[in-house]
């Protein structure tokens, strides 16, 4: 993967040296967007963090929240997005978005969100609150963080990667990524299942020491800020079940939590997100939900094309490898996505 660090490196690097970026006005920004975040937390020096990319330092989100508004931007609910989607009133806006329910979401994000008097919506997955669904990509780094040796047999071919020093644990992740994401989740849970029980690795104690239950979840949804949106039952990549197992993640996790928290769930989240895991099949069955909004990981700004395709939202993902205004600021610009998307506005197939 280090070719692809590289690659949006040099990007960043040469967008900041033109300024380019700066000259694109509101026809690569469009009406707003969608902002993506999984963890905020204090910094961790480690040197192997191949998830490091999803989480940002307490620090970086107050600047970020301050340099919206710093730049022109309304921080607005996803029902008021929708809103001025569809009614094509109102200026440029951002949404903040988060995956997944860690515990961080209570202790950092939302003192920073009363600080800033910002809203947001949390996606949350019942199975991971229940503590019966798996956080496989941590169960996986913390595998390969105890293990000297990593042996597996995927398909018939046998793996023995060395991982006794940092090196080798971050080439050992990243290989063993590129093969399970490839094959279907059930192959990889399967895989990531072995390799927890080699490292001595319990699977629910970890969800229940990085997730929220459901009396913070509760404690969470009763703010004015907070609004809680479904992201399956499991975490499911959705794509790859049949579309009666599909119909019943997305339905089953909307009652649940209008269940629990005796509050209507009105917005849905794409497990993984990305047209491999969610396309056309997928976000027909959030409409047939009743979800008003449902968002994805496809990179990009919301345009006002958005407004037929509020099932099938774009999200600008801020990734931990690059936490700097200066960066911010080059995707904020909608420039990058521009280019990604090949001058598409809207990507939906």
């Amino acid at each position: 993967m280090d070719w692809k660090k590289n690659a949006i490196a040099a990007g960043f690097g040469l967008f900041r040296a033109t300024q380019l970026h700066r000259l694109a006005g509101d026809f690569f920004r469009g009406r707003g967007v969608i902002l993506t975040f999984h963890r905020v937390r204090p910094a961790r020096d480690a040197a192997f963090a191949p998830n490091a990319l999803l989480e940002i330092t307490p620090d970086f989100f107050d600047a970020i929240l301050t340099r919206l508004r710093e730049t022109g931007y309304a921080i607005v609910s996803l029902d008021e997005a929708a809103s001025r989607l569809v009614s094509g009133e109102g200026g440029p806006f951002a949404t903040l978005t988060f995956d997944d329910g860690y515990r961080d979401m209570l202790d950092h994000v939302l003192p920073a969100l009363e600080r800033h008097d910002a809203p947001a919506t949390f996606y949350v997955a019942p199975g991971l609150v229940d503590r019966t669904a798996r956080l496989w990509w941590i169960e996986l780094e913390e595998a390969i963080r105890r293990l000297d040796v990593v042996e597996l047999n995927l398909d018939g071919e046998e793996l023995g990667l060395l991982t006794t020093d940092n090196s080798e644990k971050n080439e050992a992740f990243e290989l063993l990524i590129q093969k399970l994401r490839g094959g279907g989740e059930k192959r990889l849970l399967a895989a990531v299942a072995e390799l927890s029980a080699q490292a001595g690795i319990d699977p629910r104690a970890l969800v229940e020491a990085e997730c929220l239950g459901w009396e913070e979840l509760r404690e969470m949804a009763a703010h004015d800020l907070v609004a809680i949106g479904a992201h399956s039952m499991t975490h499911a990549r959705l794509a790859d079940l049949e579309v009666g197992a599909a119909r019943a993640e997305i339905v089953e996790s909307r009652n649940r939590l209008h269940r629990e928290l005796d509050l209507p769930c009105r917005h849905f989240a794409f497990p993984y997100g990305d047209p491999a895991s969610a396309g056309p099949r997928e976000f027909a069955l959030a409409a047939e939900a009743g979800f008003a909004t449902a968002v994805t990981t496809r990179p990009g700004m919301v345009f006002r094309q958005h407004a037929d395709q509020l099932l099938a939202l774009p999200r600008m993902s801020v990734n931990g490898l690059w936490q700097d205004l200066a960066s911010f600021d080059v995707l904020l610009s909608g420039a990058p996505f521009f280019l990604w998307n090949g001058g598409r506005r809207v990507n939906v197939g």
